[in-house]
C-alpha cells in the first residue's frame, strides 16, 4: 500500500525528532560535542543499552515499512548492534556512545534510501560484508587460541 506524501513527511519528521532526542538533545558547554538520551540512559548497566536499542529499532521498523532495500535495513541493524556492543563496556562504552551515533547514521541511511526506490550502494554492501567478516573472525579467534593451547599442552589441537 502506497503512503501519501503527507504521511511520509510526518513519519520522517517524527523519526528526525527521535534521532535528535537520542543523539543530539544536549551540548557540552563550550564545545561542539552533542549527546542525547542514548548516552544518558546507557549509563544504566545492561538495561539502558537495551532500552535505547529498542528505541532505535523503531527507525528500522519504519525503514522496512518504507521499503528501504533489505541490505540497507541490515546495515541499520548492524549500526544499532555496534552501538549496543560498545555500550556494554562500562563507562568507556557510555563515552563512546557520544561519538558513535547509530541513530544519526541510520536516519541518514533512511532519508537517502526511502525517498525513492533506489538501489543499495556499494558502501552499504561493503559495510555489511566487513561487519560479518569481523564477527566471523571474532568467533574463530577463540577456537584458534584453544587449538594452539591444546597443541602446546597435549601435542594435538583441533586443526
Amino acid at each position: 500500500m502506497a503512503e501519501s506524501g503527507g504521511d511520509f513527511e510526518r513519519r520522517l519528521t517524527a523519526l528526525r525528532s527521535l534521532r535528535r532526542l537520542l543523539d543530539d538533545a544536549f551540548r557540552v558547554p563550550g564545545t561542539r560535542i552533542r549527546f542525547g538520551w542514548d548516552a544518558i540512559i546507557g549509563l544504566i548497566p545492561w538495561a539502558g543499552d537495551l532500552v535505547t536499542a529498542l528505541m532505535a529499532g523503531a527507525m528500522i521498523v519504519h525503514a522496512h515499512r518504507l521499503r528501504v532495500p533489505r541490505i540497507v535495513q541490515l546495515r541499520m541493524l548492524l549500526n544499532v548492534g555496534i552501538d549496543l556492543a560498545i555500550g556494554l563496556v562500562p563507562f568507556a562504552g557510555d563515552v563512546a556512545d557520544v561519538f558513535w551515533k547509530s541513530n544519526t547514521r541510520n536516519m541518514a541511511l533512511l532519508e537517502r534510501h526511502a525517498a525513492g526506490p533506489g538501489a543499495a550502494s556499494a558502501g552499504d554492501w561493503a559495510f555489511v560484508g566487513i561487519v560479518i567478516a569481523s564477527v566471523v573472525a571474532m568467533a574463530l579467534v577463540p577456537l584458534l587460541l584453544m587449538s594452539l593451547m591444546l597443541q602446546a599442552l597435549f601435542g594435538r589441537g583441533f586443526f
